[in-house]
């Protein structure tokens, strides 16, 4: 990566790689198999050396997360032999632990670094086409997280710090001349609010070098000018005295500051007069940093919810979705960066990992294996089909072998197949796999709970009002247990408009199992909480205490009785309460 970054020639090599998937996924494999064949999960199965797929899918079952725990935590403690790959895994990634409530163990090893730059090279050679770049820096709302060791020596981090610490990372950047415009101090600090203030800071010292606003997810970029509107005079004066704010006291932070941070009233009345200027902060991102080509993260899922804000700072600047991954890996790349997030697709490179995907069509109802819901469906295990032999509108869950441990590995997402790039299918995420909100014979996943919150929250409209989060609850203490939806509301609402509110969630989810059980009282009215100002960012920093980081924390859409902390913080906080009428 020392050399020129070559946009042509990563794309003519992604062209090369999907023209011949089958093929390129049999050797991938084969790859994975051969170097792992010493492993003790491996051996367990009785492949006897043998690579080739049908076997492979016929001896090695279908795993979660929880059938490998006792094996992850094996490494972890240090097992002096190959539990589950070839090679020592030295490194463990931390899930962002917001589904559960504690973080999951991953294997991580320089293979999957390796795959995240070829993620980012060949996305970027696809937006580069369309968006060019010449020595730019970017604006990074990116935190490295405290690292600890394991029982066994193993350094454990997120999957974002294992990433950004690497020196590949600040190579693949630096060719693709969009480096950080912060220090590493700032990105490695031990305070995330400190070093969002210091990223803030320094995007506007670089102001017309800016060229590029990324975060790992939209809610982290939509959280960070958020912040930006309550501090932006503080900020100001420190440019105008060239003088660190007190708030900042990190001495390795402070010290990196002051390298970059110099007097400059003229910036400091020019920016003061910008953000004077604005209406309701709309379009702060171009009147700030007027050379933004497009603004970048995850943005498909759960971060649709934020769109209509980022594009409220973003005026009418490009919103990219970035690519889809999970800690556990990379799946798909964005090659279509002129399409809006809402309709991005996901390109499958064949070569990161060995894909199979379960057909939902054949009704399979098996819950979370970590659920903490009150049902426990079962069925017997689908048979997977291989990445080429995907069809065209049919939906799937993804199944991942990669080079770090993880064989059959359900990532419980669910995935629209939209059409096909030379022979490797093109993917829409749909939703999470498992069933979040259920009481009765009702199913409603994340999808159904945003869909219903969307339309409720165009009522608030009317009062020049947003819905700035929410989450949901099943509460199974009621007799009969009901639907508890939680919002944050950006102002005060009239109780007549929240009731009206609250029926509208209630009608609007419309699965046939939920209606008929609210009809016939089986599962009682829903319940609507509004929570005081700031709720969000208490649970916020509550996953910021347990060891996540803000580029990698997704809220939660559904919090169960195993995730206590956060319910308990979101029972403090409730102001006002709602029940339906609409099924009265």
């Amino acid at each position: 990566m020392e050399k020129r970054f070559d946009c042509d020639e990563v794309i003519q090599e992604f062209e090369g790689l999907t023209k011949d998937a089958k093929r390129v996924q049999t050797e991938t494999l084969k790859t994975i198999l051969k170097e792992n064949c010493e492993a003790e999960y491996l051996k367990k199965w009785g492949l006897h050396g043998r690579t080739d797929p049908e076997t492979y899918s016929s001896r090695v079952p279908l795993v979660t997360h929880k059938d490998l725990e006792p094996y992850i935590q094996k490494i972890a403690d240090g097992a002096p032999y190959p539990v589950l790959t070839g090679n020592p895994i030295t490194t463990i990634t931390l899930s962002s632990g917001t589904t559960q409530g504690k973080p999951k163990f991953v294997p991580f090893n320089e293979k999957l670094t390796e795959t995240t730059m070829q993620i980012y090279r060949t996305s970027f050679a696809f937006r580069n086409r369309a968006f060019p770049i010449k020595n730019g820096k970017s604006l990074s709302f990116i935190y490295g997280s405290k690292q600890f060791k394991t029982k066994g020596g193993l350094t454990a981090a997120t999957a974002t710090t294992n990433v950004y610490s690497s020196e590949q990372y600040k190579k693949t950047m630096k060719a693709m001349q969009t480096p950080s415009c912060s220090p590493d101090a700032v990105v490695f600090g031990t305070d995330f609010h400190q070093s969002l203030y210091c990223h803030l800071l320094c995007g506007l010292i670089f102001h017309e070098e800016i060229q590029v606003i990324f975060s790992t997810f939209a809610h982290s970029i939509v959280h960070s000018f958020r912040t930006f509107e309550l501090v932006w005079e503080e900020l100001c004066n420190d440019l105008r005295t060239g003088v660190l704010s007190t708030r900042i006291t990190v001495p390795s932070v402070r010290t990196a500051m002051s390298k970059i941070l110099k007097p400059n009233p003229e910036l400091a009345d020019k920016i003061h007069k910008k953000c004077s200027g604005l209406t309701e902060w709309y379009g702060l991102i171009p009147e700030i940093f007027p050379n933004t080509k497009y603004i970048y993260g995850i943005m498909t899922g759960s971060m649709e919810p934020y769109l209509k804000k980022l594009r409220h700072y973003a005026g009418g600047i490009q919103l990219q979705s970035a690519d889809y991954g999970s800690s556990e890996g990379w799946i798909g790349v964005n090659i279509n960066p002129t399409l809006p997030p809402e309709m991005a697709t996901f390109t499958v490179l064949p070569n990161i990992g060995y894909f199979e995907f379960l057909p939902l069509s054949q009704g399979q109802t098996d819950f979370d294996s970590d659920s903490d819901s009150n049902s426990n469906f079962t069925s017997v295990e689908p048979k997977s089909v291989g990445l080429t032999d995907v069809k065209v509108g049919e939906e799937y869950e993804v199944v991942v072998t990669n080079f770090a441990g993880l064989y059959r590995y359900r990532l419980e997402d669910v995935v629209k197949v939209t059409g096909f790039h030379n022979s490797t299918p093109e993917l829409k995420f749909v939703c999470r796999r498992n069933l979040m909100l259920t009481i009765n014979i009702d199913k409603n996943t994340e999808k159904d709970l945003q869909s219903s919150v969307e339309a409720a929250a165009k009522l608030l409209t009317a009062e020049k009002l947003e819905v700035v989060d929410f989450t949901s609850h099943v509460d199974l203490l009621s007799e009969p247990g009901h639907y508890v939806i939680f919002w944050e509301v950006s102002g005060e609402a009239s109780d007549e408009l929240l009731k009206e509110c609250c029926n509208r969630l209630d009608l609007s989810f419309v699965d046939a199992g939920y209606v008929s059980s609210r009809k016939t009282k089986a599962i009682g009215a829903l319940e609507l909480r509004v929570l005081s100002k700031g709720a969000f960012r208490k649970i916020l920093d509550h996953y910021i205490e347990q060891g996540t980081v803000l580029n990698q924390f997704k809220t939660p859409r559904c919090v169960g009785a195993i995730n206590h902390g956060v319910l308990q913080i979101l029972c403090d906080n409730v102001v006002k309460s709602y029940m339906s009428t609409a099924f009265d």
